[in-house]
């Protein structure tokens, strides 16, 4: 069972960077497609961006784009997502999933974490 575990979230101010994690508390990421996505109040779920189970292959939201950088470790078990540029557009909980599938719908993803805060000041 893939359990996806958040760190890394907090409050920081517009022009800021932070590096958000994603590791699993059972089985390794390693052979699954992760993506990150978000949610803030009031609003739907989305697609953040996502990076291969080879970590050969990312995609983007255009909304981050140039601005964010999703990556996995060598042994391929920890998925990083690198925040430049920090806008108080992008406030809201960050979760990472795992899935089998790579996608960008929410509904293709089996396993989901928890999520932690992003909160951006301006």
């Amino acid at each position: 069972q893939v359990r996806p575990v958040e760190s890394g979230g907090g409050l920081v101010q517009a022009g800021d960077s932070l590096r958000l994690s994603c590791v699993s508390s059972e089985r390794s990421l390693s052979t699954y497609n992760v993506a990150w996505f978000r949610q803030a109040p009031g609003k739907e779920r989305e697609f953040v961006s996502l990076v291969s189970w080879s970590g050969t292959s990312t995609d983007y939201a255009d909304s981050v784009k140039g601005r964010f950088t999703i990556s996995r470790n060598g042994a391929k078990d920890t998925v990083y997502l690198q925040m430049n540029s920090l806008k108080p557009e992008d406030t809201a909980v960050y979760i990472c999933a795992a899935s089998v599938v790579r996608d960008t719908s929410p509904g293709m993803y089996t396993y989901w974490g928890q999520g932690t805060q992003v909160t951006v000041s301006s």
